[in-house]
């Protein structure tokens, strides 16, 4: 099996957005509009959104099953109040809910939290329960910058988190380190800010003792890595400056990468860098890089084919494929189990 650690529901029919439309809209006059003023979307429409896209790259990719989330770039927890984004996440995640639940055998649901500015993330904590307990979701996103790049949130390893990590041990679901938009003109979203935060929080992790308080709290970076594997050697110099444990004894029994890199040269030193059992496949895909490739003639984001263009054994193949998103993802591992013993999936 080929696991996606990483999809966003970016095809999401038009009127979720028209929803959020009018959500920013009403804001002006101080009015947080309820969910029930959203337009209702059929199941035809979720089908269509998705059959020419995600199910259509799927099949043409070779890929099996996506651990999917709602758009990233449009969480934007810096628009309105803790209501608005309470309201948003619950409009997103059920929208997720219902893709999982026509489609299966190809998706399932990671949540959006409901984080706003100078909220407290214990907050975010019973839409985690919601999405894990009655949705059957398996993990979160957590944005480490509600602010959307001005970053005046305490840094991840900060006791003010320890509430919504205290939720996810419970739960025993891991979260996936994902900002949103930016709304300061310095950092481009995804070419910028999502890069920063992938390398602040690894460096945010490295200087602190969390894991320590939190010994089976797992987080997964995405786009493998931001700067971190480029800049390991600096990584293992400032831990031993610092007096920090190695990396390997300390950080990679909890952080994770993924292979959201989109050109080869990239996901070689991915490899040659992180230990193979810190390596989940991601693509990403349909998502920040669209296009194709003038120098190769195919798509940016199909990583597949990278990681297939290596000479990789048959058993470090399985751990990124799918050996470690099992590993990470508890829960999806109970799943699979329990469809194996039915004889759903091979």
């Amino acid at each position: 099996m080929i696991i996606d650690c990483h999809g966003h529901y970016t095809t999401a029919p038009a009127p979720l957005q028209k929803f959020r439309e009018q959500q920013i809209a009403a804001l002006e006059n101080h009015i947080d509009i309820p969910l029930s003023a959203a337009t209702p979307i059929s199941d035809d429409q979720i089908r269509d959104s998705l059959e020419n896209a995600q199910l259509k790259l799927q099949r043409e990719r070779g890929t099996d099953l996506t651990i999917f989330s709602p758009r990233a770039s449009a969480m934007a927890h810096h628009i309105g109040n803790e209501t608005t984004s309470g309201r948003w996440s619950q409009a997103c995640n059920d929208l997720i809910h219902r893709v999982v639940s026509l489609y299966p055998e190809n998706f399932v649901g990671v949540c959006q939290l409901p984080q706003s500015p100078g909220t407290p993330p214990e907050r975010s904590a019973a839409e985690l329960k919601r999405c894990v307990t009655e949705l059957g979701f398996i993990g979160c996103n957590l944005n480490p910058d509600p602010s959307g790049g001005h970053w005046n949130s305490p840094p991840l390893t900060d006791r003010h988190w320890y509430p919504l990590y205290e939720q996810m041990v419970d739960l025993d679901v891991p979260a996936m380190v994902h900002v949103s938009s930016s709304c300061n003109a310095n950092f481009h979203a995804t070419g910028a800010h999502y890069i920063n935060a992938d390398t602040t929080a690894f460096m945010q992790f490295l200087s602190s003792d969390l894991f320590r308080d939190f010994p089976t709290l797992r987080f997964i970076i995405p786009h493998g890595g931001g700067a971190v594997p480029y800049h390991w050697g600096r990584y293992r110099g400032l831990a031993q400056d610092m007096k920090r444990p190695p990396l390997g004894d300390y950080l990679l029994k909890n952080v994770f990468f993924d292979t959201c890199v989109y050109h080869l040269p990239g996901i070689e030193l991915l490899l040659k860098v992180i230990p193979v059992e810190n390596i989940l496949f991601g693509s990403e895909m349909v998502g920040a890089v669209r296009g194709i490739d003038p120098q190769t003639g195919q798509y940016f984001d199909d990583t597949k084919r990278y990681l297939d263009a290596l000479q990789l054994s048959s058993e470090d193949r399985h751990k990124i494929f799918e050996g470690n998103a099992r590993k990470v993802f508890p829960r999806l591992d109970a799943r699979l189990r329990a469809g194996e013993s039915l004889g759903v999936r091979k």
